[in-house]
């Protein structure tokens, strides 16, 4: 019987990593990024909480990140183009070794936009977060919304739910907390704002990440 439900248990686990590598990008495509980023040297203020940024080109874009967050040590641990299935392949690359204080992700945007459902996004966040829960028992992790933006507004409607979904998770997940930037980056109307991007209208301009810092500065306090 017991070797009955291990082989059941391991035929599980087996189909379960499958059908996650049919569903996810190639992260192979970022080692060059990511070895950039392990080879980083960072100077650190001894005493002070040590806050990580990761996920996909927002943050990687977030050139002063380090200026919002004064009395922090920041590390930006952003790669362009990421779903959360490549921050689950580098995992044990961006997250583990720096043991942060708070960790800040930002994913699904990009996920989104390849076609995936919110549904099958938040099973691979859900994943994320049993591990970092195992591994990092007392970082205080920190869930960003998926933006709008105008490149993307047509698909306002699965971000909006992902964003649900995320936010449930969170609420669910001890230790874990949901950053809403979505709501602050739209108008009295509920149309994103139009002067906060860059020219390719999806990724941030310095008015864009104001928004961003005075919403993630509130879960320091």
């Amino acid at each position: 019987m017991m070797k009955f439900l291990k082989n059941k248990l391991l035929g599980l686990i087996t189909l379960s990593l499958l059908v996650f590598s049919l569903n996810a990008q190639d992260p192979t495509r970022f080692n060059a990024e990511i070895e950039n980023l392990v080879n980083k040297e960072f100077i650190l203020e001894p005493g002070r909480e040590l806050l990580l940024f990761t996920g996909s080109s927002s943050v990687r874009m977030w050139n002063d990140i380090q200026d919002y967050f004064p009395g922090y040590n920041v590390i930006n641990n952003g790669f362009g183009g990421s779903h959360f299935s490549d921050l689950i392949y580098f995992y044990n690359k961006l997250i583990i070794p720096h043991q942060p204080d708070y960790l800040f992700i930002y994913e699904g945007d990009n996920d989104i936009a390849s076609g995936k459902k919110p549904g099958e996004i938040i099973k691979e966040a859900k994943f994320l977060l049993e591990k970092i829960r195992r591994d990092l028992p007392a970082t205080n992790v920190v869930l960003i919304t998926p933006k709008p933006s105008i490149a993307r507004w047509d698909m306002r409607k699965n971000y909006e739910k992902l964003n649900r979904k995320l936010n449930r998770l969170a609420k669910r997940t001890d230790y874990v907390a949901f950053a809403d930037v979505w709501t602050p980056m739209l108008d009295e109307k509920g149309y994103v704002l139009q002067d906060i991007f860059l020219e390719d209208k999806l990724h941030l301009n310095g008015k864009g990440y104001k928004i961003w810092g005075k919403v993630l500065s509130e879960f320091l306090k």
